[in-house]
């Protein structure tokens, strides 16, 4: 015969319970308890205590009356708060950083991106920096009268999540770079928990949660940048891979031998040789134009060639075709391969989305072996260049979202 529940099994179920509402409530968005109750199987005087408690956290709160199509009173509408704790998402890209600090229900209170030449000056400084802008977001979280709760770094390449390790990311020249503990190093006692993630799959977190809205579910990211990188989304779940390497997409070799372009990583014919900001820049402009100077922010470097492809430049239009092109060679592949039911473009794909998108489609579609591209649609990214540093944010919040219990433990 099995005995009482001891307290610390009642205090476990009551943590799971609770991460259970607060997860319906951000995937489906506000209810009644009545439906809560109906939706997780819970009995509703559990679901009242829940409630009660997420609400002393600060971590919903209860608004207009809702009817969930009962007869009687309309019940009051549980929604997500949380405006009192934020995660922040800080993104290493090639040529710049970037941080976001989030509210639990989304809300930006931070927002930043300082140009960088991340190669060239180095990891140190590049960390350096980094703690800066974990600072900065910090300050600006409290005058909020908030606090982060978590922050998550968006890495390039091959990065080892258990270690807190860039492994390799041939772009910026990193390798076995223990970049969490070098940030706790530099904020000291005042590091929030850190996590370390791939840039691109972060960037498909943050897509994610825009296209699961629309009931997509299985989606592919990948984003044009001096690196292209992939995040695969598959069932609701991210797919990580054995070791974590999953979605190195830009590194497939589609021109190898002689006449393939020199990738970074030390081979020829990546494709990101053939797609990547690199690539668009080498076919529209000639190497002293200052559209290839790293010291400048690349979204205004974007939006120069943006404006010679709207006056009908006919260089830049025709690097824009070649880019289209091959672009829907790779990513013909990929739908072949995982059969998803969205691609979404980022970077500086999402940016000349006008021009890309109508050849990218036709060429896929010419390509994939299913009919109507196996149920794809490709579409562009509506997060532009945030989206990695977004998802390091909910990255960063997840903690609370599986034990919304722990916020009160924090300081």
């Amino acid at each position: 015969m099995t005995g009482p529940s001891k307290p610390s099994d009642r205090a476990s179920i009551r943590r799971t319970n609770l991460g259970l509402v607060l997860r319906l409530l951000r995937d489906s968005g506000p209810r009644s308890r009545a439906r809560i109750a109906a939706d997780t199987g819970l009995p509703r005087p559990t679901i009242t205590n829940l409630i009660a408690e997420l609400v002393e956290l600060g971590l919903v709160e209860e608004g207009e009356s809702e009817r969930d199509g009962s007869v009687g009173r309309p019940g009051l509408s549980v929604a997500i708060d949380g405006r009192s704790i934020c995660g922040v998402g800080l993104e290493i890209n090639v040529d710049y950083l970037a941080a976001v600090a989030l509210t639990l229900r989304g809300d930006v209170v931070f927002e930043r991106r300082i140009a960088v030449d991340v190669r060239a000056a180095g990891a140190e400084a590049v960390l350096d920096a980094a703690a800066a802008l974990i600072r900065e977001a910090d300050a600006a979280v409290a005058a909020q009268g908030a606090r982060i709760v978590g922050a998550a770094l968006a890495a390039p390449g091959n990065v080892d999540i258990t270690t807190g390790t860039v492994a390799f990311a041939s772009n910026i020249d990193w390798r076995d770079i223990p970049a969490l503990d070098a940030l706790r190093a530099r904020l000291g006692r005042d590091a929030p928990p850190l996590r370390l993630e791939n840039d691109a799959k972060l960037g498909a977190v943050a897509e994610y949660l825009v296209a699961s809205a629309s009931d997509i579910h299985d989606l592919i990211y990948v984003t044009g940048e001096t690196g292209v990188g992939g995040g695969i989304i598959t069932g609701g779940q991210l797919m990580r891979g054995a070791r974590g390497f999953a979605g190195e997409i830009g590194h497939m070799p589609l021109a190898p031998g002689p006449d393939g372009h020199p990738c970074a990583c030390g081979r020829r014919g990546c494709w990101e040789t053939m797609v990547g900001l690199g690539a668009l820049l080498r076919h529209a402009a000639d190497a002293d134009d200052p559209v290839h100077d790293p010291s400048l922010d690349v979204e205004s470097r974007l939006a120069d060639l943006r404006s010679r492809a709207d006056a009908g430049d006919e260089r830049t239009l025709a690097a824009l075709a070649r880019v289209a092109e091959d672009l829907s060679v790779g990513l013909a592949l990929l739908v072949d391969v995982l059969n998803p039911r969205a691609v979404v473009l980022g970077g500086y794909f999402a940016v000349f989305a006008e021009y890309l998108l109508g050849p990218v489609r036709e060429g896929v579609a010419r390509r994939v072996m299913a009919a109507d591209s196996g149920g794809c649609e490709v579409l562009p990214s509506t997060l532009g260049f945030t989206a990695p540093a977004r998802g390091g944010a909910f990255l960063a919040l997840d903690a609370v979202y599986q034990d919304p219990s722990g916020v009160a433990a924090r300081p």
